[in-house]
């Protein structure tokens, strides 16, 4: 039996030496794994499946998409009012030709599955004729005609009318084209997808003189912001899950390269940011211990930086996401948002008429969406809203 023990020491000790040595991988850290498990439900919080890359493409966002944002959201993407946009997504693609001033082409390929296009919109800055002809002294408009291509490698090409309008020689300026019917043909068949073809025709004593305009198109730095734009308005269509779930089992069955180093690089700005939440004053801990206040709201600032997630989300920074706290011991003012059944809940928990009740919840009473403006990781700008993000108010539950 001693024979046995000892050679049971001298196994351990002999893999304590290589351990120490570096000849065996350390024993992994616990809570590695529970970081990584919450930046993966963190990342089905905010419906991303694989984040972009860390650094932000150089190009600038389109200004309609920035002024978007800015209209439906506060500076922290806190939601202004409700019904400001439409759906719960807006897609911005931007032209992928930039010969040819009347072809346009979107790649839409990022469309998620189950997602339901509400509105498309064709977005062109019409540039402002600079000289003037014979013919178009007395008259100064053209007809502006957009087309749905259905070949792309044959000329002359084939193409179905989709839009036509009046516009002025003489000015510039954006001008929008409801695409919804043609585009939403092409999220059902890819293949289908052409792009636009556009024209602009004069017609003067039954005379026509073509190609009247031009539109911009992204060739300078000047023009970057005025390049077309196809935005659709979506709606996601995905019920989030509220319940904190590590999805372990599907990482560890299969495991790829760029799960694991996209894991590994979160974690490390998870731990650098919670290493330094633990030097935290022991003035605070002993707070934490002390009796609760009566439920309010405190400050939770939800750092995207500290995340990792600051090379793509262009705004915000950051946002406040808020929590509650505090006690709903009876009396329940009118501050505390009380309902009838915590009201009663309180009552038999302070007369401790049964040992089972516990005192009512101090939660969120009223939450507010969350706007994110980002880079995908095929450079379009999107534009998402994500409800019940920010709590507002506190009540007893």
């Amino acid at each position: 039996m001693a024979t046995r023990s000892l050679w049971l020491w001298l196994c351990l000790a002999a893999l304590l030496s290589l351990r120490a040595a570096g000849a065996l991988p350390p024993r992994p850290d616990p809570r590695h794994a529970v970081l990584a498990a919450a930046l993966q439900r963190l990342r089905e919080v905010f419906d991303i499946e694989q984040p972009p890359p860390d650094a932000l493409p150089r190009k600038k966002p389109p200004q309609f998409m920035v002024d978007l944002f800015n209209k439906v959201a506060d500076a922290n993407g806190i939601t202004r009012a409700p019904g400001l946009l439409q759906g719960d997504v807006v897609r911005s693609f931007e032209d992928r030709v930039h010969v040819d001033h009347r072809h346009f082409y979107f790649d839409i390929s990022a469309m998620e599955k189950g997602e339901q296009m509400l509105k498309a919109e064709f977005r062109v800055f019409k540039l402002k004729r600079t000289h003037r002809s014979r013919r178009s002294d007395t008259q100064h408009f053209c007809k502006v005609e957009v087309y749905e291509l259905l070949e792309s490698e044959k000329k002359p090409h084939k193409k179905h009318l989709i839009a036509s309008r009046l516009l002025s020689l003489y000015t510039e300026g954006w001008e929008v084209f409801n695409v919804t019917q043609t585009v939403s043909k092409w999220v059902g068949n890819s293949s289908s997808n052409h792009g636009f073809w556009i024209t602009a025709t004069h017609v003067s004593n039954n005379e026509r003189e073509h190609d009247m305009v031009t539109f911009a198109k992204s060739q300078s730095a000047l023009q970057e912001s005025r390049n077309a734009l196809l935005v659709l308005f979506t709606n996601s269509n995905k019920r989030r899950s509220h319940s904190f779930v590590p999805s372990a089992t599907k990482s560890e069955t299969n495991p790829a390269k760029s799960d694991a180093s996209r894991v590994s690089h979160d974690t490390a700005v998870m731990e650098g940011s919670s290493s330094s939440m633990s030097r935290r004053p022991r003035a605070a801990a002993a707070a934490a211990g002390s009796p609760l206040a009566s439920c309010h709201r405190r400050e939770l600032y939800v750092d995207f930086h500290a995340i990792g997630w600051s090379g793509w989300i262009i705004y915000p920074s950051g946002y406040n996401a808020f929590y509650c706290r505090g006690s709903c011991i009876f009396p329940l003012g009118e501050g505390l948002n009380a309902t009838n059944h915590a009201t009663v809940q309180s009552i038999v928990y302070t007369l401790k008429l049964s040992q089972d009740v516990s005192m009512p919840c101090c939660v969120p009473d009223e939450l507010k969406s969350l706007n994110l403006l980002y880079f995908d990781d095929k450079q379009n700008v999107i534009l998402k809203n994500y409800e019940d993000m920010v709590a507002t108010r506190c009540g007893c539950h």
